[in-house]
């Protein structure tokens, strides 16, 4: 399966204009840059449906999955996640307690777990069910 030319397709079919794919296969990414007010106003929804679905027809084709991006939404998220856990391990170091996290995604909470994982005097749990599910940064006793 082309996976490019599958998520143009999907998009054409659907009728809306992408204006650019990319696949990065090493990394199992999908980028698509899409210019509709549409995108703008729901990417979370249209993002989380968007890879579930793919992922869906992928698995069916016994097909790894990939990590779909829209309008850089998700990247920027990345980078957001990222200088919270920072934030939060300073916190963590200078308080020495524990720091909540709020709740996030499974995929945004191994963010935060491997960011903290280079941190020898921090630990990091996710704790919570469902939605609600969060990340807390524990300083290690010495």
């Amino acid at each position: 399966m082309d996976i490019k030319q599958f998520v143009k397709d999907l998009f054409t079919q659907a009728g809306f204009d992408l204006v650019e794919v990319t696949v990065d296969e090493n990394n199992r990414k999908i980028s698509l840059v899409v210019d509709d007010e549409i995108f703008r106003l729901h990417i979370p929804e249209i993002l989380q449906s968007t890879e579930y679905l793919l992922n869906l027809i992928l698995k069916k084709e016994n097909q790894l999955p990939y990590i779909v991006d829209m309008n850089y939404y998700r990247k920027e998220r990345e980078r957001i996640i990222i200088e919270l856990a920072k934030a939060g391990a300073k916190k963590a170091k200078i308080t020495k307690q524990e720091v909540v996290l709020p709740p996030m995604n499974s995929y945004e909470r191994r963010l935060v777990h491997m960011e903290i994982a280079s941190n020898p005097d921090l630990k990091t749990e996710s704790v919570g069910i469902g939605k609600t599910r969060h990340v807390v940064i524990k300083p290690i006793e010495s």
